[in-house]
């Protein structure tokens, strides 16, 4: 047998210190990750857990604002806001009914089953409350708003089956004028899904209603305000205890639009059952003080929620009671845009104030036999670019376009804001169109031809615009080329007891040319409202000088015939429009107007709106003795010699009588623009 020791001690010693040492730091790298952890959670996210420890005895039950008023600008009231009472639930609460102090959304449904057969709610109402439900536990969501006495005392009966439910008192939208300039104040509805994926939800909590359209809907964050809310302490299960705090909600702003009422209701009063369109503006400030759109509609109808009756009825009616014509509605200018024609045509030196063209009542191209007819078959003589405007004479602004090209008329009447969104602050305005060479090639995949260009010439063609860029460009032509942002909004109040706050005038960059230029026009303009002009029956007798511009804008083209509005149906007929400011002196008000389908000319129909709006705000506002008299009437251009004229001139001058009278036939195909 060997005599080694069974049991060595020195290894066995070594081995047990190994382990110590190992077992030693084990420990410590525990002890140390320990303390690492109590660091973090007492020291660097004590906060955070602080937080979370808070949010399981504390909860903040949002309080909806009150929403802002929106009166015009004479302190009318257009939008108010009255007590209805609304049913609202908190998720956790219902189960309670069935004894566990809680709810799933299983529950929910069982909820909604029961409640329903007491008080009838709308499947958009269940569809919005079950997509904030699922979100928010604890926080009161409205299930049914607007209650009428008689559900009020059904609930009341029946409130003890329903713990989690509360009957609370909220205000709601009411438009007292009805469907007065319901286009530019918009309406408010019910909250919906899409709405919630766009706005601060915790905001929101609590609010039933939103801006749909107009003013309540561009200025929903001045509206509405900012919520408050109940700090409170619950139990496990959720139940309000005590409160700890709580933040008083912040109303939302009241809005002071630029709206006159009175011309408002006049203006709309004006259209009466035409459909079109009528804005008016301070050329000084680019307010709005005037924006209809017949027909109209009742926005009280959208509050609530709009009926299918109701809403079927407006969405198929051929005349779009909708739709805001003055935004949206594009249109041909038609001849309303011959002074700014005209000052585009000084501006590029392709006409001089004393040039001259003859009109022998239709243009034609050098080496082309179609004919571009004049509203006066029989022409207008040899004419300058005033009487031109007067007399509204086509034949001298489709010479003026075709020399001009294009490309430098395209760009300059764009300075004017055509073809562009004003950028006024109402949502879903139309931008309109100003052709270009480009625009025609991405558009049709087609070269521009000249006779495009001479369309144009008379704000035909490809040419559309809106009622607003009409009544701002005018405004520019007022201002002699300074150029305002228009705007509904005119101030704004933050509480009841303080003055109202005026927002200052946007300014965009002007339009720089000589002032002969703009007083060329100007006067061009204000012999239309005298005798010899196209609108001189609705200038008669004016206690203030009229600047205006008439124009009638084609609905198709006839194949052969003379036009005849009485032997067309309505909606074939042609638009009539109206641009206009006054004073002249010292602009105070723009206006265009537009009838659609009218059975008169622009100097017939929309000319003695024009003039009829600008006396109700005018002489209201001012008074016939505080305005300066009308002046001369009555001007008429003097004769003067024949320039040299340009070789289309020239050749339309050789067109004889008798090759005038080979051509009549051809004339009675190609129609032209009236007014």
């Amino acid at each position: 047998m060997s005599d080694r020791p069974i049991k060595l001690e020195r290894d066995e010693q070594h081995m047990f210190n190994v382990r110590a040492i190992v077992a030693g730091i084990i420990i410590l790298f525990a002890l140390l990750a320990i303390l690492g952890r109590v660091y973090q959670l007492q020291v660097s996210q004590h906060e955070q857990y602080s937080e979370l420890s808070r949010q399981h005895y504390e909860k903040r039950i949002p309080i909806p604002p009150n929403r802002g008023q929106i009166y015009d600008r004479n302190g009318v009231l257009l939008a108010d806001s009255h007590t209805q009472y609304v049913l609202e639930v908190v998720r956790d609460n219902i189960g309670d009914e069935n004894g566990d102090g809680r709810s799933t959304l299983a529950d929910v449904d069982v909820f909604i089953a029961r409640l329903g057969a007491i008080i009838p709610l709308q499947e958009k109402d269940i569809r919005l409350f079950k997509t904030q439900v699922r979100r928010f536990k604890y926080q009161p969501i409205p299930i049914r708003v607007n209650l009428t006495e008689e559900e009020i005392a059904v609930f009341a009966v029946n409130r003890p089956r329903f713990p989690g439910v509360s009957m609370e008192v909220r205000m709601e939208r009411y438009y007292p004028l009805i469907n007065t300039a319901s286009h530019v104040i918009g309406y408010v509805g019910r909250i919906d899904a899409r709405d919630l994926e766009r706005v601060d939800k915790d905001e929101y909590i609590g609010t039933t209603h939103i801006g749909k359209s107009g003013v309540e809907a561009s200025h929903e964050d001045r509206l509405h305000g900012q919520a408050g809310y109940h700090l409170i302490e619950v139990d496990a299960h959720g139940k309000k205890q005590s409160v700890i705090s709580e933040q008083e909600p912040i109303g939302g702003q009241d809005l002071f639009l630029g709206l006159d009422i009175n011309l408002q209701i006049q203006a709309e009063k004006l259209l009466g059952a035409e459909r079109g369109a009528i804005v008016a503006m301070d050329p000084s400030n680019g307010e709005v003080l005037a924006l209809a759109s017949m027909p109209t509609f009742d926005p009280n109808l959208f509050i609530d929620g709009i009926s299918q009756k109701d809403y079927t009825s407006l969405r198929d009616d051929p005349d779009r009671p909708l739709f805001n014509r003055a935004l949206q509605g594009t249109y041909p200018p038609g001849s309303t845009i011959k002074p700014m024609v005209g000052v585009a045509g000084l501006a590029e030196r392709v006409v001089t104030p004393g040039s001259r063209v003859y009109d022998p009542g239709f243009f034609r191209l050098s080496g082309q036999k179609h004919v571009f007819r004049c509203w006066n078959k029989r022409g207008h003589g040899s004419v300058d670019l005033k009487y031109a405007i007067q007399q509204s004479c086509d034949t001298y602004f489709y010479d003026l376009a075709y020399r001009m090209g294009i490309d430098r008329f395209s760009s300059f009447m764009s300075r004017f804001g055509f073809g562009e969104k004003t950028g006024i602050d109402l949502p879903s305005e139309a931008a309109g169109l100003m052709p270009s060479k480009e625009w025609k090639e991405r558009r049709y995949k087609r070269s521009w031809f000249p006779g495009d260009t001479v369309n144009i010439g008379i704000g035909q063609g490809y040419w559309i615009s809106t009622p607003l860029q009409l009544a701002h460009a005018v405004s520019i032509v007022a201002n002699h080329g300074i150029r305002l942002k228009p705007h509904v909004l005119r101030g704004v109040r933050t509480t009841r007891n303080e003055e109202e706050k005026l927002l200052k005038p946007e300014p965009f960059a002007p339009i720089e040319v000589d002032q002969r230029f703009w007083n060329l026009a100007i006067q061009g303009m204000e012999n239309v409202m005298r005798p010899g002009g196209t609108a001189r029956a609705a200038g008669a007798g004016a206690a203030y000088r009229i600047a205006g511009k008439t124009g009638t804008a084609q609905v198709f083209g006839l194949s052969g015939g003379k036009y005849n509005a009485g032997r067309l149906a309505k909606r074939l007929r042609d638009h009539a429009l109206f641009v206009g400011f006054a004073p002249v002196d010292n602009p105070k008000i723009a206006v265009a107007v537009i009838v659609e389908n009218s059975s008169g000319s622009g100097g017939h129909t929309a000319a003695p709106i024009g003039r009829k709006l600008m006396d109700a705000y005018l002489l209201q506002q001012y008074g016939e003795n505080m305005l300066k008299p009308a002046g001369v009437v009555g001007v008429s251009p003097e004769p003067e010699p024949e320039p040299v004229v340009s070789k289309t001139e020239k050749s339309t001058k050789k067109v004889t009588k008798k090759s005038q009278s080979k051509t009549k036939e051809k004339l009675k195909k190609v129609r032209g623009a009236r007014d």
